[in-house]
Formats: C-alpha cells, sequence, structure tokens
C-alpha cells in the first residue's frame, strides 16, 4: 500500500509514545473493546486513552464503532485496522515522491 509522505508521517507520529503502542498491543491481543474497558485494562484515564486513540484512529492505525449495550448505553469499539508498515530508504524515497 503506497502512503503519502503526510500519511507516513501520521503513522509515525501515531506510533511515537509508548501509550499508544501499548493501546494496540491491548487490542490486537485481546481483540475490540470499549473505551472503559480498554482504560481499566491499560490503567489509564479516559480522557486520555481517548486522545491516544484518537491519534491512532487519525492514522488509520485502529478504527471504531458505536454501538448500543442491552440496557442502552454507547460503548464505542475499538479494535486494531489490518495494516503493515515496512519501514525503508525506499518506502520513504516512494512516499516523498522524486524531486
Amino acid at each position: 500500500m503506497d502512503r503519502s509522505a503526510e500519511q507516513l508521517l501520521a503513522v509515525l507520529a501515531a506510533l511515537d509514545n509508548p501509550h499508544r503502542l501499548r493501546i494496540i498491543q491491548a487490542l490486537h491481543r485481546n481483540g475490540r473493546n470499549y473505551v472503559s474497558q480498554l482504560a481499566r485494562e491499560l490503567n489509564i484515564s479516559r480522557p486520555l486513552l481517548h486522545l491516544h486513540l484518537q491519534k491512532l484512529e487519525e492514522a488509520k492505525l485502529v478504527t471504531s464503532q458505536l454501538e448500543l449495550s442491552d440496557d442502552g448505553k454507547a460503548l464505542k469499539y475499538f479494535e486494531v485496522a489490518d495494516f503493515h508498515l515496512l519501514l525503508s530508504p525506499a518506502t520513504i524515497t516512494e512516499a516523498v515522491g522524486k524531486q
């Protein structure tokens, strides 16, 4: 998958944080999860988790879906998107384009 320079930078910036790496790890290992449960598992606040999830979603590394629980509560579920990142001089050159 070809990525523009902006997309590549967004992915690299999103992965440049230990919390976001832990989020991807937890979602990959345990599957999709909703924000409150994921915050408990990672032992971080929901507002902080939301910020990190937003960054990951903007980089297209996670996806979300809003669902209603049996008791009528809205739950936002997140899961890891199917992505593969090969970082090499060639992929950087391709992303940046020929000067």
